[in-house]
């Protein structure tokens, strides 16, 4: 070990035989090895002469994985330092699932301390091997514990992944509940077990039943085929580009952002009729219709240079983010009331607006005037602007108002309320009053007042 003071060495999948020929060459050149673990079946065939050290002691002394690969690396560094070096092993390849391995080379670089890395072959080869999957038509490799720890899978569910390293039932268990947010219930899932050595076990069941028996260790990993039929994003993608393509659909090539405007519009209609019909199935049908003009929009921008689907989703996920600071930050909040407080203070801050009224020019001019001013108020009400009081009206017109309210608490009395809106529509009619053009000045006039009061709540 004269010209290297820290080899990192890669101990293969498992069994011994997998040994590559410079890891047994590096192996029976030195006295002593330390092993991250010594829960691995290449350790048994190491040669006898070899003094064996391991960092096991830390995963059980360290307060998370994160902080037990710290130490590890940080003990690694003191001992390469000495004037024997250190010969440091891994399972696997040391480059492949190996958390040590990169944050030792990084400061190795800082303290100029040099590095060898002796490859060995990875879990995937004999995994690939065992399940007869080529990983060139577009296999994903995830770590169970980051697929844990999230909410929905960061996998393209049309093209084939492995989730390496499920080493519990526990963590089997919040693998299964992610990847139950993209895939169906039914989903085969195969569970790879000790692949390449002679203990190799394939069990494949429906992706519910995943963490139902006691499958898993720190040699197991999971294998997940593409779904049935055509499930990602990036799927609709491709055949909306397809249909823009020079040889693509007449129609679609000649849309534009302002002739798609009455497609979207109806589209969105179309699936508010549905939500109000509670048709789940009409629902998820006039989902992807809309889906399908906004994918359209994305790419006509793309095409024109400008913007593309990575800009659109940075920035929802972003502001979605920045807006929730109680949930992806350490603000707290007492309820809903300030979360929506804080929401709006914080879209006032990104858009830089400290002019009156700033608060509802986000309001589109384009909505009807009664949904419209239910999105003032809506508004005005985040901020603690008291709508009611700022219009005028004596005790005897609330009365009037209040009377349409009357009994309007269940079913029954929001179909009352629904009649009496429609009788006022119609005594409106004739007496040659346009009750679109009456609201929408109305909520012009609520706009002024609250720039009156300079958007400070009452």
């Amino acid at each position: 070990m004269a010209d290297m003071n820290i080899i990192i060495l890669g101990l293969g999948p498992g069994d011994p035989a997998h040994l590559t020929g410079e890891a047994r060459q590096v192996l029976e050149a030195a006295e002593e090895i330390y092993l991250r673990t010594q829960e691995h079946p290449a350790v048994a065939g190491l040669p006898a002469h070899l003094r064996q050290h391991s960092f096991d002691h830390l995963y059980e002394t360290q307060p998370t994985f994160a902080a037990v690969y710290e130490a590890i690396a940080q003990e690694v560094l003191r001992l390469g330092a000495r004037p024997q070096g250190v010969l440091y092993a891994v399972p696997g390849h040391p480059w492949v699932g190996e958390a040590t391995t990169p944050r030792i080379c990084r400061l190795a670089s800082e303290r100029g301390i040099p590095v060898r890395v002796v490859g060995g072959m990875s879990f995937l080869e004999p995994l690939l091997a065992a399940l007869g999957v080529d990983p060139v038509d577009g296999l994903q490799v995830a770590d169970a514990m980051l697929i844990a720890a999230g909410h929905h899978p960061s996998l393209n569910v049309d093209q084939p992944a492995v989730i390496a390293q499920c080493y519990s039932r526990t963590l089997a268990s919040d693998v299964k509940l992610t990847l139950l947010n993209a895939y169906p219930d039914e989903h085969p899932v195969t569970i790879v077990k000790a692949a390449g050595t002679a203990a190799q076990q394939l069990i494949t069941l429906p992706l519910y039943e995943l963490d139902r028996g006691e499958h898993f260790d720190h040699l197991t990993s999971l294998y997940l085929p593409p779904v049935a039929g055509p499930g990602s994003y990036a799927s609709l993608q491709e055949v909306v580009a397809r249909l823009r393509a020079p040889d693509g659909c007449p129609w679609d090539r000649e849309q534009t952002h302002q002739t798609l405007r009455p497609e979207l519009l109806e589209e969105t209609y179309e699936l508010l009729a549905a939500l109000d019909a509670e048709d789940a199935p009409k629902m998820c049908e006039e989902l992807g219709d809309l889906l399908l003009e906004i994918t359209l929009h994305i790419q006509i921008a793309t095409e024109e240079g400008e913007f593309k689907m990575p800009d659109v989703i940075a920035g929802i996920v972003n502001k979605l983010k920045r807006r929730h600071p109680h949930v992806f930050g350490k603000r707290a909040v007492s309820g809903v009331d300030e979360v929506l407080r804080n929401w709006e203070e914080i879209k006032q801050e990104e858009r830089g607006h400290k002019e009156p009224g700033g608060l509802l020019k986000g309001v589109s001019p384009a909505l009807p005037a009664l949904a419209q001013a239910q999105a003032y108020q809506h508004r005005l009400a985040r901020v603690g602007f008291q709508t009611l009081e700022r219009l005028g009206l004596d005790e005897e017109e609330m009365a009037t108002v209040a009377c349409l309210l009357a009994g309007t608490e269940d079913e029954e009395g929001q179909a009352r309320l629904g009649d009496r809106l429609l009788a006022l529509a119609e005594l409106a009619r004739q007496r040659g009053i346009d009750l679109e053009s009456v609201l929408r000045a109305a909520n012009a006039r609520l706009a002024a007042r609250f720039e009156a009061g300079d958007g400070r709540p009452s």
